[in-house]
C-alpha cells in the first residue's frame, strides 16, 4: 500500500506548469470614460504594443452571440476595420482568427467563461494568423457593456514587466531549506536506527520504503509514466483523486514534521487510557490541527490571495516527510532513478507534443488541465510575484516550482546524508557538498529562465549538478566503491566505528580529508 501511494505521489510531482500566462491590457474608452481589463495572449503568436500611446485604436463590434467558427450570419461591412469580440468554444482559436481575417477584422477578442490560459495551436497554424488575438473574461465584457452604452473604442497593449522578482529569492530559500532539512532528517533517522541496533534493541518497523533494486526502480518509473498517461485521458476524474491523496498525505506529513520537532525540543505529553488503549493528548491535538489545516486548504484551494501560504506549508511538510520515508540504499540506484526521471521529464515535456492532437505536451496538458479547467493539481510551491502584486488586473501572478524539482534531487541529498552516517563523517562532507550542488543547480535554472524568458524543467540542471558533485567528492576521497555500493546492512558492534569497514573497501575510509 505504501509503495502504491508512493507511485501515485511521485507521478504527479512533475506536473508543474511549463507555460505561464502572458498577460496584456484591454483599454476601453468612450468620450471621457475609460476602463482597463485583463487580456491573456501569446506573444509569439500575437505581438502587441508595449505602451498605450503606441497601440492602435479600434471600434469594438459585439458578436458574442456567435463562436465565429464560420462566417455565416455576419456582415463583412460591420466587421471590416474593427475589433471583433466573440465567444469561446466549438472550434480552435486559429479557426476563429482565420474567419475574422476573412471578414476584414483588425483584431479578435475571445470572451471566455472559464479560466484564461495562454492561446495556443499547432505550429503550422501560427503563420496563418495576422491579426492580434487575445482572450478576455466574459464577465469583464458584460461589465464594460454596462459602463459604456455603445461606441466602445479599444486598444490592446502589453506593458513590459520585470522578469527579476524577489519571489525568486523566496522560492530559492524554500527549496534549499526543504532539501537540506529533508536530507538532515533522513541522516538523523539513520543514526538513531544504528544506535538502537548497536545498543541491542530489537529492530522495529520504521515505515520507510526502500528502493534498492534497479529493476524495481525501472518498474517504479514505468508505473509513473502509466499514471501520467491515465491522467491525460481521465483528468476530470483523477484530478479529484489526486487532490484527496494530497490532502490526506500532507496532513499526515505535517503531523509527522511537527511531532518530530516537539520530540526534539522535549515537549512533554500526557496520556490517558480507554479500555486498555493509550492515547496521547499531544498527538490528538496535533492531529486535529493538521487535519483542520488540510481541510481549510481543500475548501479554499482556488482562493489565490492567501491559500498559497497553506499550500506551501503542506507542500514543504509533504516533501520533508517524503525524503525521510523513501530511502535509497546505494548510489547506483540514485543514478538510475534520477537519470530515468530526467528522461521522463524531458520526454513528456518536449517529445509528446509531436504526438498529441493540439501540439501541447502531455505534461503541460495535465498540469494546466484540459479545456481551461478550474481545478489544478496541487503539485507546486507558489510564491506571489511581489512586484506585480498590486497592479495586476488579471489576478495574482506566481513564481512556481514543482515538488518533483525538490524531491528528486532531494533523494540523492538524503542518501548522501545517510552515507555520512555510515562512514562516521563528522564533517558531513557528502551532505554539504550535495546541498551546495543543489543550490548551484537552482541558481543556474533561474538564470537560464530569466535570460530565455521561458520556464525551465529544473531537473535538466539539478540532476547533473548533484550527481556530478557527489561523484567528484567520492572520487576525491577515494570512497567511490563504498559510495556506489552503499549500505551492506551488516551493523558493527560499536556505533562509533564506520559501518562500512576497511575489509569491505580494501582501504581506510575513516579520514576526513577532502
Amino acid at each position: 500500500m505504501a509503495k502504491a501511494a508512493a507511485v501515485v505521489a511521485v507521478s504527479v510531482l512533475f506536473l508543474a506548469s511549463r507555460i505561464s500566462c502572458q498577460e496584456a491590457i484591454l483599454h476601453i474608452s468612450s468620450g471621457s470614460a475609460e476602463r482597463e481589463y485583463c487580456l491573456v495572449y501569446n506573444h509569439t503568436w500575437t505581438p502587441l504594443s508595449e505602451t498605450l500611446s503606441n497601440a492602435v485604436q479600434y471600434l469594438l463590434v459585439n458578436q458574442t452571440s456567435t463562436t465565429l467558427c464560420s462566417a455565416s450570419g455576419i456582415s463583412p461591412e460591420v466587421v471590416k476595420g474593427n475589433a471583433l469580440v466573440v465567444m469561446s468554444g466549438n472550434c480552435d482559436l486559429s479557426q476563429k482568427a482565420i474567419v475574422a481575417q476573412s471578414l476584414g477584422a483588425e483584431a479578435l477578442l475571445i470572451a471566455s467563461n472559464t479560466t484564461l490560459i495562454t492561446p495556443s495551436t499547432n505550429e503550422s497554424e501560427y503563420p496563418k494568423v495576422h491579426i492580434p488575438l487575445a482572450l478576455m473574461r466574459y464577465r469583464d465584457f458584460l461589465e464594460a457593456q454596462q459602463v459604456f452604452d455603445k461606441g466602445m473604442q479599444v486598444k490592446l497593449y502589453a506593458p513590459p514587466y520585470s522578469i527579476i522578482d524577489p519571489s525568486i529569492i523566496v522560492m530559492l530559500i524554500i527549496s534549499l531549506t526543504t532539501v537540506a532539512l529533508g536530507g538532515y532528517w533522513s541522516g538523523a533517522s539513520e543514526r538513531e536506527r544504528l544506535d538502537k541496533v548497536a545498543d541491542g534493541e530489537e529492530k522495529t518497523e520504521s515505515g520507510e520504503v526502500f528502493l534498492y533494486s534497479p529493476l524495481k526502480v525501472v518498474i517504479f518509473v514505468a508505473l509513473m509514466c502509466g499514471m501520467l498517461v491515465l491522467m491525460y485521458f481521465f483528468y476530470y476524474v483523477l484530478v479529484y483523486v489526486i487532490i484527496a491523496i494530497f490532502c490526506l498525505a500532507s496532513a499526515i506529513a505535517l503531523f509527522s514534521c511537527i511531532d518530530a520537532v516537539m520530540d526534539k525540543i522535549g515537549c512533554g505529553t500526557v496520556s490517558f487510557s480507554i479500555r486498555s488503549t493509550s492515547f496521547s493528548v499531544r498527538s490528538l491535538l496535533l492531529a486535529a490541527v493538521c487535519v483542520s489545516i488540510a481541510v481549510v486548504w481543500v475548501v479554499y484551494r482556488n482562493e489565490d490571495r492567501w491559500i498559497w501560504i497553506l499550500q506551501d506549508l503542506l507542500g514543504v511538510a509533504f516533501c520533508l516527510n517524503f525524503l525521510k520515508t523513501i530511502s535509497i540504499s546505494n548510489f547506483k540506484t540514485c543514478v538510475i532513478l534520477l537519470s530515468l526521471l530526467l528522461v521522463y521529464d524531458v520526454f513528456f515535456v518536449f517529445i509528446t507534443p509531436f504526438f498529441t492532437k493540439n501540439g501541447v505536451s502531455i505534461m503541460v496538458q495535465v498540469a494546466l488541465g484540459p479545456d481551461a479547467s478550474g481545478e489544478k493539481l496541487p503539485v507546486v510551491m507558489r510564491v506571489p510575484r511581489l512586484l506585480a502584486w498590486a497592479q495586476n488586473l488579471c489576478g495574482m501572478q506566481f513564481s512556481i516550482l514543482g515538488y518533483g524539482d525538490i524531491i528528486v534531487p532531494g533523494l540523492l541529498v538524503a542518501y548522501c546524508s545517510r552515507f555520512d552516517v555510515w562512514i562516521n563523517s563528522t564533517k558531513k562532507v557528502y551532505f554539504i557538498c550535495c546541498c551546495i550542488a543543489y543550490l548551484l543547480g537552482m541558481i543556474v535554472t533561474f538564470a537560464v529562465m530569466l535570460l530565455s524568458g521561458m520556464g525551465q524543467p529544473a531537473l535538466l540542471y539539478l540532476v547533473p549538478f548533484t550527481l556530478i558533485a557527489s561523484t567528484l567528492v567520492a572520487l576525491r576521497r577515494g570512497e567511490m566503491k563504498q559510495f556506489w555500493a552503499g549500505l551492506s546492512y551488516e551493523v558493527l558492534d560499536s556505533s562509533r566505528e564506520p559501518l562500512l569497514s576497511d575489509s569491505r573497501t580494501g582501504g581506510p575510509i575513516g579520514g576526513e580529508q577532502c
